[in-house]
């Protein structure tokens, strides 16, 4: 059967405006998940970006939480492996297994990374470092995959899903690209993530900043503008799997117990420079001190104790998980757990209809004044088909 593609997030928020001046206000209910409901569109806030999700992909949240990637029109799907056992262990680290308690220590923490609990895993191996522009162009190459980011949506197809007599949005919002960090040229509150952040055409891995720019003085430089569709499409050509959010923590911590971040406690900014981080006052004004502005060659700053690079800072990176804001909370109900896979469902209290799955690392957007996310215990939503130019990924194996 074919399945359309999955519609980026800030289309939905157009179509919603539309609808919300165009329907009546006729009660209806749309179940989106297990247990949520919302009861009408009206309820909704117009100013977020997934009310639509109800009724778009309702018939879709199966598949979505049986975590499958889904056939999209036009897009290439990864076979499962295309490469030689030997080969997929190259550039890995193997990671020992052991139990610690997962979440957060200090003032920088946020509540969804409380409360600790206790989380045993088993022993793994990690890409040493963020997948590459050349590590993600040998797999473009090779299978002619082409990214969410890189595809215009096909109108034909959505507006099979969408409410009848939904007008058909203009062009420009059809087109292909991704989000573009736009930052205001002098300080401003930071509880409106609006003023720095803005939908553009154009971009894409090839083209992070857009048309003109370009990835050929940046192959050693983190993919980046890769949704969860395509970084799972990645690591199923390598043989590989993106890693679960308990792993992924067990392996920032290096080796080390109850610290704040994968060196230790000591500050970011103090002492030599341990990760690339936003320096100066977000988001108008970056001094740079680490020498970069967006994103650095990976492995340019020192690796934690088990040899892995950037796991703070330089790009977040997507996990297997759905994304739960109160999943610690479920989890340590729950008691002790062994390879604990995350919870069976999503929900971003700001988004709660938005099929998200789990970011970690933090990026070089990162400073203490808006996330300090460079943090071991740090953890971000992320809209499975939406990319960013502060968003990568890297694989592990069993």
């Amino acid at each position: 059967m074919k399945v359309s593609r999955c519609f980026r997030t800030q289309l939905f928020s157009f179509i919603v405006l539309l609808l919300v001046a165009c329907k009546d206000s006729k009660k209806k209910n749309y179940s989106v998940e297990k247990n949520v409901q919302v009861d009408s569109l009206k309820d909704c806030d117009p100013t977020d970006s997934v009310h639509l999700l109800s009724e778009v992909h309702k018939h879709h949240v199966a598949s979505f939480q049986n975590d499958t990637l889904r056939p999209v029109p036009g897009i290439y799907t990864a076979p499962t492996v295309a490469k030689t056992e030997k080969d997929t262990y190259d550039g890995m680290v193997r990671i020992p297994g052991g139990t610690y308690m997962m979440g957060a220590q200090g003032k920088l923490a946020l509540p969804r990374e409380y409360p600790k609990h206790q989380v045993t895993v088993s022993g793994f191996w990690m890409d040493a470092h963020e997948v590459t522009n050349a590590q993600f162009k040998e797999f473009v190459d090779a299978t002619g995959y082409v990214t969410i980011a890189e595809e215009d949506v096909d109108w034909e197809e959505m507006k099979k899903q969408v409410p009848s007599g939904t007008p058909k949005p203009h062009d420009s919002l059809l087109a292909a690209g991704s989000m573009a960090f736009n930052p205001p040229n002098h300080a401003v509150k930071l509880d409106d993530y609006t003023q720095w952040w803005a939908w553009r055409t154009g971009l894409n891995w090839r083209r992070p900043e857009g048309p003109g720019s370009s990835i050929e003085d940046r192959m050693n430089h983190p993919v980046v503008h890769v949704c969860y569709y395509d970084a799972v499409a990645y690591a199923k050509w390598e043989g590989k799997r993106l890693p679960t959010e308990a792993e992924w923590e067990w392996a920032a911590r290096g080796g080390l117990t109850d610290k704040t971040y994968p060196w230790g406690d000591q500050h970011v900014d103090a002492g030599v420079v341990k990760a690339n981080s936003w320096q100066g006052d977000f988001p108008h004004y970056n001094s740079k001190s680490d020498g970069f502005y967006t994103t650095a060659p990976v492995k340019t700053f020192q690796a934690n104790g088990y040899g892995l690079y950037d796991m703070a800072g330089n790009v977040w990176e997507w996990c297997s998980d759905w994304y739960h804001a109160d999943y610690y909370k479920m989890a340590y109900q729950m008691g002790p757990q062994t390879d604990p896979q995350g919870p069976d469902r999503f929900f971003d209290p700001q988004d709660p209809y938005a099929p998200k799955k789990s970011q970690r690392g933090g990026s070089f957007l990162c400073n203490d004044s808006y996330c300090a996310s460079y943090r071991v215990s740090a953890r971000m939503p992320g809209s499975l088909d939406t990319g960013m130019p502060h968003v990568g990924f890297r694989c592990v194996k069993d």
